[in-house]
C-alpha cells in the first residue's frame, strides 16, 4: 500500500513539536517516545502499520483547538482518532503526523428528553451513549457491532451503521449537531438540538468526511423512546443464495423488521463455537428482528414466516425468552472476533440493491475459488450493506496481496450492480484506489474542492480517501511554496 513520502522538515522538528504541545496539554496527554507511539501504529485494519510521529490525548475542546493551531502553525500532518475500530485504515498514520485520540472527550454533556436528545463529548462510546439513557426507557439507535468499543467521533467521521440500521437509519439519519475545530483552530457549532436548520445541510457533509474536514469534538444525537418489546426469528437454508433471495421477498413485500442479518457456514461455524449460540447445521441463516405490542410482533413474523417457507428453510425458529433472543444476537454480534480466532482476514464494505443479493453472493463464491481463499459471508442483509471475510495467511508471502486483489473484484462488482463502495466503513486507505471505480475524474475533483476550503494545505487524514494519484498534485504545491517562502 502506497504512502505519500514523509516530510523530512517535520521529522526533523519532532522535540521542538512536541515541546511546543506540552505547553498547552498536559505531559501525560502528550505520547512521544518510540516505544509509546507503537500503540497507535495501525487501526483495526492491521495489516499496515506506521508509528505516528507524537500522539495527543486532549480532554476539551479547547485543548484540541490549541494542538490544530500549532500543528497548523509547523506544517504538521493530524489524523484523528476514535477508538481505533476501524476496518479501512482510516486512522493509520503516517510517520510525521500527530495523532489525535478522543478517548478523553467522554463526558455527557446534556440529556433532553422531552426534545429527545443528548449531548456527548465524541470520544464518548456508542453503547454509552445508549447505557446512559437507557434507565429512563430511551436508546441510541446506530449500533455498531464494536458499539462496546467504538467512539461517537468515528460513527460520525465513516457514517456507521449497524444490525438496526434498516429500520432506524445510520449515524446521518441520528446526528443533530456537532462541535468541530477545523484545522486552523477556530471552533464551529454546526446543526444543533432542533430537528432540522436552514441553510446549506453543512452536518450531512461533515458526516462521512472521516476527519478530512474537522475534528469532531462534541455531537447532539436523537435519542428513541424504547419499543414495547422485539423478538429475533432465526430461517436457516441451504444455500447463501436462497437466503439472500429470502431478504429480497421480505423487503419487496413491504415489510420493515428492525433488522435483517445474514451469515454463511463459515461463520455460523466460527460463531457457533465462540458464543455457542446454538445455531443449526445449514449453509446460511438469517436473523430477522421486528419490534412493537405483543399484537404487531405476531403480525410481523406471520408474513416473515408465510415468505420464508416459500424458500424450503431448514429450520424457523422463533424466540420464545429473552434469554433465547440474546442467544440468537450473541453469536452476530461475536462474528468478527469469533472469525479472528481462526483466522486473518480482511473485512469488506460494499453495499448493493437488496434484489443482486443471490447474484453478488454466487460471483463470490466463484471468485473464492479463482483465487483460492476462503470467504465467510456476514452482513446486514436488509439494506444491502455485504461485509465479506476474506481469510488469508498474514505469514505467508503473497496472501495479502491475493486478497487485496480480490476484494478489489468484489467491490467492484458491487459497483457494477449499482451499488457503492462503502456502506459504514468508510474508504479509508483501504478502497481510496478504488474511488476511480465509482467516480469520474469530475466528481473527485468536485468532493477535493470541499476539502480545498476546509482544509486548503490537505494536513488532514493524509493519504486517505482520494486515490494519491489526483491528490498530491494538491499538496505539492504548498510545499514548493513555503520551500521558497524559507529560501
Amino acid at each position: 500500500m502506497q504512502m505519500p513520502t514523509p516530510d523530512a522538515s517535520v521529522l526533523s522538528r519532532k522535540a521542538a513539536i512536541v515541546a511546543r504541545l506540552q505547553e498547552v496539554l498536559p505531559d501525560e496527554a502528550v505520547i512521544h517516545s518510540e516505544n509509546e507511539v507503537r500503540a497507535y501504529e495501525c487501526d483495526a485494519l492491521t495489516a499496515y502499520k506506521c508509528p505516528p510521529l507524537v500522539a495527543v490525548l486532549p480532554a476539551t475542546t479547547a485543548e484540541v483547538a490549541a494542538v490544530l493551531r500549532i500543528c497548523h502553525d509547523e506544517r504538521v500532518p493530524v489524523v484523528p482518532r476514535g477508538s481505533g475500530t476501524s476496518l479501512a485504515g482510516g486512522a493509520l498514520p503516517t510517520s510525521d503526523a500527530v495523532i489525535l485520540g478522543t478517548s478523553r472527550l467522554n463526558a455527557v454533556l446534556e440529556t433532553d428528553y422531552h426534545n429527545r436528545f443528548i449531548r456527548v463529548q465524541a470520544g464518548r462510546t456508542n453503547l454509552s451513549v445508549t447505557g446512559a439513557v437507557e434507565q429512563d426507557g430511551f436508546f441510541y439507535a446506530p449500533d455498531p457491532s464494536s458499539q462496546l468499543a467504538c467512539a461517537i467521533a468515528g460513527n460520525i467521521a465513516m457514517n456507521s451503521g449497524g444490525a438496526h440500521c434498516l429500520k432506524y437509519g445510520v449515524t446521518t439519519n441520528n446526528l443533530l449537531g456537532v462541535t468541530m475545530v477545523t484545522m486552523e483552530g477556530e471552533i464551529v457549532e454546526i446543526g444543533g438540538a432542533h430537528l432540522d436548520a436552514p441553510g446549506y445541510d453543512l452536518l450531512g457533509l461533515i458526516c462521512g468526511s472521516e476527519g478530512q474536514l474537522g475534528v469532531v469534538t462534541e455531537a447532539t444525537l436523537r435519542i428513541l423512546a424504547k419499543p414495547e418489546g422485539a423478538r429475533p426469528i432465526l430461517l436457516a437454508f441451504d444455500a447463501n443464495e436462497v437466503a439472500g433471495a429470502c431478504v429480497s421477498d421480505i423487503i419487496r413485500a413491504g415489510v420493515l423488521p428492525v433488522a435483517i442479518e445474514f451469515m454463511d457456514r463459515p461463520c455460523i461455524v466460527a460463531c457457533e463455537r465462540f458464543a455457542k449460540a446454538g445455531y443449526p447445521d445449514c449453509e446460511a441463516l438469517l436473523i430477522v428482528e421486528v419490534e412493537g405490542s405483543d399484537a404487531e410482533i405476531d403480525e410481523q413474523l406471520a408474513k416473515i414466516k408465510e415468505i420464508a417457507a416459500r424458500h424450503d428453510p431448514v429450520e424457523m425458529r422463533e424466540s420464545g425468552s429473552e434469554a433465547e433472543s440474546a442467544a440468537i444476537w450473541a453469536g452476530r454480534k461475536a462474528a468478527f472476533g469469533a472469525m479472528g480466532q481462526i483466522n486473518d482476514y480482511m473485512c469488506l464494505d460494499g453495499t448493493i440493491p437488496v434484489g443482486e443479493l443471490p447474484r453478488v453472493l454466487g460471483r463470490i463464491r466463484e471468485l473464492s475459488a479463482e483465487y483460492g481463499l476462503d470467504v465467510a459471508n456476514v452482513f446486514h442483509a436488509g439494506d444491502g450493506n455485504m461485509h465479506p471475510l476474506i481469510l488469508f495467511d498474514a505469514n505467508k508471502p503473497g496472501d495479502l496481496e491475493t486478497c487485496e486483489a480480490m476484494g478489489a473484484e468484489i467491490l467492484k462488482l458491487c459497483v457494477e450492480v449499482g451499488g457503492c463502495l462503502t456502506g459504514e466503513h468508510g474508504v479509508g486507505i483501504e478502497k481510496r484506489d478504488l474511488m476511480h471505480v465509482q467516480y469520474a475524474p469530475a466528481d473527485l475533483e468536485m468532493q477535493m474542492r470541499v476539502k480545498d476550503v476546509f482544509d486548503p494545505m490537505w494536513l488532514l487524514n493524509p493519504a486517505k480517501v482520494f486515490p494519491l494519484d489526483v491528490t498530491e498534485g494538491r499538496r505539492d504545491p504548498l510545499r514548493e511554496a513555503e520551500a521558497q517562502s524559507a529560501a
